[in-house]
């Protein structure tokens, strides 16, 4: 295919006279009287070079030039000025409006030629780097489509071994590992009430159900007990806020850093007598604000092999007398507000119960 050059001048002997040397040197010409003409046949014909004289009627080739190169389907094509008044302040008129080149009248034919040709090269390359670039553009979106779905799958795997990870305590004093399920459950719907970002929403979700991992590091003969703990024993039992924290430290993926400062805190109260480190009100982290009383609430309405589950109604009483002691007033005041969802969760989350079985049935044994 012929490379095309675009004649806009509105004197056709001044057309004939610059077709004639442009089709010898084996162009296509395609011709415009004047500068409107000439942006819709450049529009629709992509021409390799416009050849644009300045006087004309309707549109002047000045403000024809300007209109095209702030086009972006046609801002590349180049345009040669032409021009009877060669002073320099006419010249950075026409580079001011956008010219590539301009031609001084009467022009000498190898002159044009000349133009003509160094303006096509500089138009091909420009073609040439943007096919690459549009190109290059595919194979890096291609790529980065590949690489997200590969991380997006890393990453749902990743959540997946976390998950398991935290049910794994469970599997010695819990023997469904729902408890883990549920807090996360709850723990997302009291940080969507909070109106936090939706990253730092999914990550609580994974992160809280976590909490009580480090219970894999205590003897059975406590974590087992049925009754109470002597003073002695509760102390070995606290130590699973450390055990926790040791086994998720130092996790590159942002839910395990979040899971260890639960593990950590989630039985710190806000009046600062919690344990271990006996932090207070926002000393303790959001999450573990939230997964104290997520935690408090669901294993004290859940049956344990020590007692039977306690009356929800109780329970709340006992949570609204905790408000500004052991819990965070507000997260009391939206998890109170959230008390249905709740237990939506509750109710969806403990359907392994056998069919029949009551709480009355279990042994008390506080």
């Amino acid at each position: 295919m012929k490379p095309k050059v675009l004649v806009v001048d509105d004197e056709a002997p001044n057309r004939a006279f610059a077709r004639l040397i442009i089709e010898e040197a084996g162009y296509e010409v395609l011709e415009a009287t004047n500068g409107k003409e000439a942006i819709e046949i450049a529009r629709k014909e992509k021409p390799d070079v416009i050849l644009m004289d300045i006087v004309m009627p309707v549109m002047t080739g000045l403000e024809a030039c300007r209109i095209l190169k702030e086009d972006p389907e046609t801002f590349h094509i180049p345009v040669i000025i032409i021009t009877a008044l060669g002073d320099l302040n006419h010249k950075l008129e026409c580079f001011k409006y956008g010219a590539d080149e301009f031609i001084i009248k009467p022009y000498d034919k190898n002159e044009l030629l000349l133009r003509v040709r160094n303006l096509f090269k500089i138009k091909s390359y420009h073609d040439l780097l943007k096919d690459y670039s549009y190109i290059l553009e595919r194979e890096i979106d291609e790529r980065t489509k590949e690489l997200q779905e590969a991380y997006q799958k890393l990453d749902l795997a990743y959540l997946e071994l976390i998950q398991r990870l935290g049910r794994a305590a469970e599997y010695r004093d819990d023997e469904t590992g729902e408890h883990t399920k549920r807090v996360g459950k709850m723990c997302r719907i009291i940080a969507e009430a909070l109106e936090m970002p939706e990253e730092l929403i999914k990550n609580i979700e994974y992160a809280t159900p976590m909490h009580d991992i480090g219970k894999i590091g205590i003897p059975d003969k406590i974590l087992l007990k049925p009754g109470k703990l002597t003073p002695e024993e509760f102390e070995v039992m606290k130590r699973h806020t450390y055990i926790g924290a040791d086994i998720l430290s130092k996790g590159a993926h942002p839910v395990m850093e979040m899971a260890e400062r639960v593990a950590l805190t989630h039985h710190e109260r806000w009046d600062g007598k919690g344990y271990p480190l006996g932090l207070k009100e926002e000393e303790i982290p959001i999450e573990g604000r939230i997964c104290s009383i997520v935690d408090f609430f669901d294993a004290c309405t859940s049956r344990r092999i020590y007692r039977a589950a306690m009356d929800v109604e109780k329970v709340l009483d006992m949570i609204r007398k905790e408000k500004g002691m052991a819990f965070d007033p507000q997260i009391v005041e939206v998890f109170l507000s959230c008390i249905d969802d709740i237990l939506k969760v509750k109710e969806e989350y403990s359907k392994n119960r056998k069919r029949g079985e009551k709480d009355e049935d279990l042994q008390h044994n506080e």
